[in-house]
């Protein structure tokens, strides 16, 4: 029984915390002017990636692959025209 309520402590205090491990997205209107551009640039590719990882969720990619799919989402982004 100790143990169950060990697990279950540290499941839920590792749920508390697992969003504040997470890339937090660069807002340009936060940083000074000289460096928004390079924000506004961050924040692009940051929503592409998160897009990206979206769609390997809706797929289903299998965490070993995730990477690769990601990669590949990316790279076709990257030579679609704009």
């Amino acid at each position: 029984m100790r143990l169950v309520a060990q697990l279950s402590i540290s499941l839920a205090v590792s749920l508390c915390f697992q969003a504040s491990f997470a890339q937090k997205l660069v807002n340009p209107d936060a940083v000074a002017p000289e460096y928004r551009e390079a924000a506004a640039k961050r924040r692009a590719e940051q929503i592409r990636q998160l897009d990206c990882a979206h769609k390997a969720d809706e797929a289903k990619v299998l965490p070993r692959d995730r990477t690769a799919h990601i990669t590949q989402c990316l790279d076709s982004l990257a030579a679609a025209p704009q």
